[in-house]
């Protein structure tokens, strides 16, 4: 039987991505927690088309601030129905991966239709949260050239408007604190529940780092 996960491993070493925060350890991490969750659920799911969504799901990935952004995950999973189709992957399961693919971004606001969607959308959300989220937002806040925080009002304590096209730390309120309502599964909800409380305790130990205060 063919190994499926060094293939795509194998795919990307040739392919790779200058995005450090959509590497291939952010596939691998997300194919892990795929897997978890999908452990804890009643429903069956089909792991090699988690495999595959994992490995694919950001294969088309236009910097955050592009207008293509919106786009990004039809456009993945358009370009994983070829690389597998290239790679002879089951044909009866790609329609499946290209769903999952599809399903797993904030803004194309697909509805995750199958289990494996679900499972794949709450393993990449969960990457935007805890410890890997704080990471991967200040990392993408400094490719796009913003600022870390705002240095004066960091959490927005003040009167100011939260942007996060300005300021990286803004994001984790506008954004990443609503995820854990938005998981599809039980086992994804508990856990970005966990991850979103470091969240928020980080948010309020760099605020008072900003602020010196001790």
């Amino acid at each position: 039987m063919k190994n499926w996960q060094q293939v795509f491993e194998d795919w990307w070493h040739k392919n790779s991505s200058d995005d450090a925060s959509h590497d291939l350890g952010h596939f691998r991490r997300v194919y892990k927690i795929a897997l978890h969750i999908a452990a804890q659920e009643p429903e069956e799911s089909d792991p090699l088309v988690l495999m595959a969504a994992a490995y694919f799901h950001d294969v088309v990935n236009p910097p955050k601030n592009s207008d293509l952004r919106s786009k990004a995950s039809t456009l993945s999973a358009e370009k994983a129905a070829e690389i597998l189709t290239d790679i002879d992957f089951p044909q009866e399961k790609i329609s499946g991966v290209q769903h999952a693919i599809a399903a797993h971004s904030f803004s194309a606001a697909i509805p995750a239709e199958t289990i494996e969607a679900k499972i794949i959308q709450d393993a990449d959300r969960m990457e935007s949260l805890g410890a890997m989220g704080a990471a991967r937002t200040m990392y993408v806040s400094g490719r796009l050239g913003r600022s870390l925080f705002h240095a004066d009002d960091p959490l927005a304590e003040n009167g100011r408007a939260l942007d996060d096209k300005e300021y990286g730390l803004d994001h984790f309120a506008l954004k990443l604190m609503k995820l854990p309502a938005m998981m599809q599964t039980e086992s994804g909800r508990k856990l970005a529940a966990a991850r979103a409380a470091y969240l928020e305790d980080f948010r309020a130990q760099l605020a008072k780092e900003i602020s010196a205060e001790f």
